[in-house]
């Protein structure tokens, strides 16, 4: 206070009860609007599961019941019942599954090479192939099916898979967070006779889990729930992923609204489960992808 006299200065009145009460009623103001659009987003999901326990003749009664009495699995035993279930559910875990881990290697190598490596056009290509992420899927639709049609593999694991295990933005996203690591680990490995490989798999690799975890999660999550791509490229119900198959069952029971969110509720199941246990590695998704070198 006395500095401020010095200076010819008042010194600002302490904030009192008022202002402490304004910024508490600020921040009640802000919580009830995050609340109410949280409400809002969660409730198709929450309908979807309510409405997946349902009776199936009480699905469509008016008014509708936000809470069902008495809760009823049949429905799910009506899913469980389908025969080709099962194989559509193994369709999309393997074609997940196999499409997350050679993005993993793909992405992870490219961007070592452009994050680390120096060689004529590296920047030109680089933001060259991450352009095409600009191109809209349905514009490369017709292209990709005759590709895969001259290599036969229509209606195959290949014909799912391979489309897939090079998408730009993992290779984006890695180059971005490889920018980040100290040049001087791979000094020292190269110093110790480390070959190139051996330094991305014992040294690169390791210090980027973080990115990793973050690509591998978004992709298993898309490939998942992907639709368009194996309803083109399949032709036969053994071949279906369970998005596709799950689809085709409307056209085999149209009103049968309860089964529909049976199936849609067993096809969230995977995805819930990953999202909680991996629920950290979402919210750093959201920054990696900007770090700079």
């Amino acid at each position: 206070m006395l500095t401020s006299l010095q200076a010819g200065v008042a010194p600002g009145p302490a904030p009192g009860r008022a202002g402490i009460k304004k910024v508490r009623a600020g921040d009640a103001i802000a919580i009830a609007i995050v609340a109410a659009l949280a409400v809002m987003s969660l409730m198709p999901l929450y309908w979807m599961v309510v409405t997946a326990f349902k009776q199936p003749t009480l699905v469509m009664k008016m008014p509708p019941e936000w809470l069902p009495k008495p809760l009823s699995l049949a429905n799910f035993r009506d899913l469980l019942a389908r025969q080709l279930l099962g194989r559509w559910t193994l369709n999309s875990a393997i074609v997940a599954t196999a499409v997350t881990g050679a993005q993993l290697f793909v992405a992870s190598l490219a961007g070592y090479a452009f994050a680390k490596k120096e060689f004529a056009g590296r920047n030109v290509l680089f933001w060259l192939y991450v352009g095409s992420m600009m191109i809209p899927g349905q514009v490369t639709l017709i292209p990709r099916y005759i590709l895969m049609s001259k290599l036969r593999f229509i209606n195959t694991y290949w014909g799912l898979i391979l489309p897939s295990i090079a998408a730009p933005f993992g290779v984006f996203l890695m180059k971005q967070f490889m920018q980040t690591l100290p040049g001087e680990i791979i000094d020292a490995g190269k110093i110790d006779g480390a070959s190139e490989f051996g330094i991305y798999t014992r040294l690169v690799l390791p210090l980027s889990k973080p990115a990793l975890a973050v690509l591998g999660i978004f992709t298993f999550v898309s490939e998942w729930n992907d639709f368009l791509w194996p309803l083109v490229i399949t032709n036969s119900s053994q071949m279906r992923t369970l998005q596709v198959g799950l689809a085709m069952l409307q056209e085999e029971v149209p009103m049968a609204f309860g089964l529909l969110m049976a199936g849609a509720t067993y096809a969230a199941i995977p995805i819930t489960i990953v999202f909680l246990i991996f629920q950290r590695y979402f919210l750093t998704g959201l920054t990696v992808g900007a770090l700079k070198g």
